[in-house]
């Protein structure tokens, strides 16, 4: 794991987006690059950066981490806040691999979205956030499924139900978000600075995130 840290949050939200930028850039060069980000309001400053970048977002594919299984109607939705602050700008050109189809429950929908991202894989760009408990995504410590999504052999994306994640979720398995290209993790306060430590003794199945932190930087400041 590579830790960046920064004397503040203004200046880690725009370095990070001075990285992601870049990095996308360069795998414009080659082709289409695929985008996956968190949401949650800890992106949001980035994600205003970004909108504003100078990108062929035309060939740029955006994809959340994970997703409720709400409606974009709802104040919960991470689609909405993709669609209020990063798709917009010169990034609304992009184009959103939806992690959401109206359906009572997301096994419902699993296999129609997995087929709509499997093309734009693998991601050239991954962000991901962390909570205090240690997930990611909504690979989250105790859900039903985390074993199974943490697995070599997962499918492209899982449904999980756990205490702490509210409404039934869908996410990326872990195989898919260690096999991007560039993996970056945002974290600010001294709180998950102890959890990130915490997870580096752990092992997956208790911190989610330590699946990924072996390729990833951790972008942090308090």
């Amino acid at each position: 794991m590579k830790l960046k840290t920064y004397p503040d949050r203004v200046a880690l939200m725009a370095g990070l987006a001075a990285v992601i930028a870049d990095e996308l850039a360069r795998a414009l060069s080659l082709g289409p690059a695929t985008l996956s980000v968190p949401g949650g309001t800890t992106p949001g400053p980035v994600f205003d950066i970004l909108s504003n970048t100078d990108l062929d977002w035309a060939r740029v594919f955006v994809l959340l981490n994970d997703e409720r299984w709400v409606g974009q109607d709802s104040p919960r939705s991470n689609t909405r806040l993709l669609d209020d602050r990063l798709l917009r700008g010169k990034a609304a050109a992009a184009t959103l691999l939806p992690l959401y189809a109206p359906a009572p429950q997301p096994e419902d929908r699993l296999d129609a979205l997995a087929q709509g991202i499997a093309p734009h894989l693998p991601i050239a760009v991954l962000l991901l956030g962390m909570g205090t408990d240690m997930h990611t995504a909504s690979l989250f410590p105790g859900a039903d499924h985390l074993l199974q999504a943490l697995a070599p052999e997962a499918p492209i994306l899982m449904a999980l139900r756990a205490d702490a994640a509210g409404e039934p979720r869908i996410t990326l398995s872990a195989r898919v978000l260690q096999a991007a290209s560039h993996i970056h993790v945002l974290i600010t306060g001294p709180e998950k600075r102890q959890a990130l430590e915490r997870a580096l003794t752990l092992p997956p199945e208790l911190a989610p995130i330590r699946t990924v932190l072996d390729q990833a930087t951790v972008h942090w400041a308090e």
